[in-house]
């Protein structure tokens, strides 16, 4: 669908007038050789490929004057071998058949046309329904370079259950990623409760302990709503919650079953931060009653933070083998976060061949001199 899209509109720019030559230039071939050819021979038939061939790049309008230029033809090859022929059964069935198949492709054009009007819609409500759930990041949030990436696996509806969000707090900077159980509308719907409650309690919580505790409240309280089909235990939300202060070069970390985060050192050597004690993901609380553990590991001038969801180390290649990440993004040198995730995003859109199978959600971090 989104083939057609794109050469239809191709049609309508300078290259659509070249390709219109073709089917016209197919059907003159098809007429002057089925003139000059021996009677035996018959190649009016073949004038059915001319409006079958437009198409696939036009609309209806330019699809139904090549089909009627081919019937067209067809009457003027039965005239011009014998102004008889033009009556006889076989030029007629021709041209009746000329003319079924080309209304047929007419109202093809026509329901495709309106089927890629409906999506183009349909792509425009869910991009604004992204961008009110999923802010982008400012470029520059106290001390910190900031850049944000967010690539949906399906390319009708650019929305999906990863997350993350960014809040200024009085000593620092509060972040989190996240990745929703599950998909579709669901999937956003819990999203945009995490992020809300993110937002609201960043500011307030006093530890980072208690906000994750608010956070996995939320999450458990939504899940069993009343009126609500109770999902407990199985919807969950994995998240890493962090505290990024503006004056030292520490960060801490609450981990709930998300993958852990990468920071690239100034010398360009990778390290992962593993969570010691990983609590398990949001919205299990109530089941696994967790005890959260706050990881402080250092963020020094120069070093850049790299978070991610599963989607970027589930990513496979024609073989199944995992994107691996640490290994591709080690020794790489970009200078600012911005062009650190184009680069990401290059090599994995390489590796899978262009085709994501999960949304990805990537945050870069980069620590600026205070002051």
């Amino acid at each position: 669908m989104t083939r057609f899209v794109g050469l239809r509109r191709s049609a309508r720019g300078g290259r659509g007038h070249a390709l219109v030559a073709l089917p016209i230039a197919l059907v003159a071939l098809v007429t002057v050789v089925d003139v000059f050819a021996p009677p035996d021979i018959h190649l009016g038939p073949l004038l059915v490929a001319a409006p079958a061939i437009t198409a696939a790049f036009a609309g209806p309008w330019t699809t139904g004057l090549i089909a009627a230029l081919a019937v067209a033809a067809q009457a003027v090859i039965a005239v011009l071998r014998d102004p008889d022929e033009l009556f006889s059964a076989n030029h007629q069935a021709q041209i009746a058949a000329l003319i079924l198949v080309g209304s047929c492709l007419v109202v093809f054009c026509v329901v495709r046309e309106r089927r890629a009007r409906e999506l183009s819609q349909v792509r425009y409500v869910s991009e604004a329904a992204q961008r009110g759930v999923l802010r982008p990041l400012p470029k520059e949030i106290g001390p910190l370079r900031v850049a944000s990436l967010y690539l949906a696996a399906e390319a009708e509806a650019e929305i999906g259950g990863d997350l993350y969000a960014a809040v200024r707090t009085s000593s620092g900077t509060r972040l989190i990623i996240g990745d929703v159980r599950g998909k579709g509308m669901t999937a956003v719907g819990d999203a945009a409760l995490l992020l809300g409650a993110f937002r609201a309690a960043a500011h307030r919580e006093a530890t980072l302990v208690e906000l994750v505790k608010y956070l996995d409240g939320s999450v458990c309280w939504s899940l069993s709503e009343p009126g609500e089909t109770d999902r407990t235990g199985e919807t969950f939300i994995t998240a890493a919650v962090l505290d990024i202060p503006d004056e030292g070069s520490g960060i801490s970390m609450v981990d709930c079953g998300h993958p852990p985060p990468v920071v690239r050192r100034g010398g360009g050597r990778v390290t992962t931060v593993e969570a010691r004690q990983p609590a398990p993901p949001l919205g299990l609380g109530e089941v696994a009653h967790p005890d959260y553990h706050v990881d402080v590991f250092t963020f020094a001038v120069g070093d850049l933070l790299l978070l991610y969801t599963d989607g970027v180390i589930e990513a496979r290649d024609s073989a199944g083998a995992f994107y691996p990440l640490v290994e591709r993004i080690d020794g790489w040198q970009e200078s600012s976060p911005e062009a650190f995730l184009r680069r990401l995003r290059r090599d994995l859109f390489d590796h899978v061949g262009g085709r994501l199978r999960d949304d990805v959600a990537m945050i870069a971090i980069e620590r600026r001199p205070t002051g």
